[in-house]
């Protein structure tokens, strides 16, 4: 398996710099269908089936094997152990489902509970290390390997305390809900320069769950789907100031912006002059991103960068409605001919807009 990553690097590059002007770049994936790999036996139980690193890896290769990569899409591994890793590293425990995790709160009373600080031999944080280490070594140019998913600020809080407690927080005790938020900042940063430096010292280029490469800085995701439970204000006074912290300190990110409650924030994330861009979800059971047309104008007036998901029928409305500069589409395609047809829309959408006509 190999892929053209010099080619991925210019196109990223563009993407970044809002000057990728023949089309939006698109990570658009169709399965092969006709690749036949031996048959993973899963190991017993939910929680060994996270934890077994070979296993993750020997399914994960079995997946690219499988999967026609067309536009911007690469392969890639992304060590994963649910959205609480930050919150695990500090304290918390995790329940393992068949697609995610969730956190089990610790976090009782405030008082009882002692200082947040890094702790490199906490059990989470060295599982983690592993998976990304193996990654890493296993890759061998083959596929990327991502940072895993950490979830700061107020959301590891959350973690820790849980999301009711942490909504009382910050009425009953705001000032330690902000003294805490703070204690999990320099864990945070500790966790994403390690795992940087795990992946960096054999892969070029920087990647995370989100699918977007940085071809040569530190870049990860900000976010906060706490964020949802709360008022702008509430939003102002307990998450912006960590979060600009945040993007003081990473070179790049994109900020997780995660269903129709998380819209009231957006105006307040457009002003933040070091946020590189916004990655739209509509959530599940929401209509498909055509519809979200006057949220993505919005980001794209603001001067930012746009990560959105697409239905096959998003592609065509959504290229109509905005610059190529700075969009990155996420879609699936039913098989490789379709997908490719779906590039040739994409790239005729463009040369009509700027008035471009292949010759006959």
């Amino acid at each position: 398996m190999n892929f053209d990553y010099e080619r991925l690097e210019k196109r990223w590059a563009a993407y970044w710099n809002r000057e990728n002007e023949d089309r939006p770049l698109i990570s658009l994936t169709a399965p092969k269908g006709s690749v036949t790999a031996e048959e993973l036996k899963a190991p017993p139980t939910l929680r060994e089936m996270w934890l077994d690193t070979e296993y993750q890896l020997k399914k994960a290769r079995r997946g690219m094997a499988n999967t026609h990569y067309l536009g911007e899409a690469f392969p890639m591994f992304n060590p994963n152990l649910g959205p609480d890793l930050v919150g695990a590293v500090c304290g918390c425990g995790l329940e393992f489902g068949e697609r995610t995790s969730w956190a089990e709160p610790c976090m009782e009373e405030y008082g009882d509970f002692p200082p947040i600080v890094f702790d490199e031999n906490n059990f989470w944080w060295k599982k983690i290390c592993e998976i990304t280490q193996a990654a890493v070594d296993d890759a061998n140019g083959d596929y990327l390997v991502g940072i895993t998913d950490l979830h700061p600020g107020a959301d590891g809080l959350v973690s820790l305390r849980g999301p009711e407690p942490a909504a009382m927080d910050i009425y009953d005790d705001p000032e330690q809900f902000k003294q805490r938020v703070w204690e999990i900042f320099p864990v945070f940063k500790e966790m994403a320069a390690r795992l940087h430096g795990i992946i960096s010292a054999k892969q070029k280029g920087c990647t995370n769950w989100m699918g977007i490469v940085h071809p040569t800085d530190l870049w990860y995701v900000t976010s906060c789907d706490f964020s949802c439970m709360i008022s702008q204000d509430n939003f102002e006074e307990f998450v912006v100031p960590e979060l600009l912290a945040e993007l003081d300190w990473l070179p790049a990110s994109m900020y997780h912006l995660d269903g129709p409650g998380a819209l009231r924030h957006l105006d307040r994330l457009l002003q933040m002059d070091k946020l590189k861009g916004v990655q739209w979800v509509y959530g599940a059971g929401q209509p498909s991103a055509r519809y979200w047309l006057d949220v993505l104008k919005k980001i794209q007036a603001a001067g930012k960068c746009i990560q959105v998901a697409c239905e096959p029928e998003d592609i065509v409305p959504v290229c109509e409605a905005l610059d190529p500069n700075g969009v990155h589409l996420i879609c699936g395609a039913p098989d490789k001919d379709t997908g490719e047809a779906m590039l040739k829309e994409m790239e005729r959408i463009y040369r009509q807009k700027r008035g471009v006509f292949a010759l006959k």
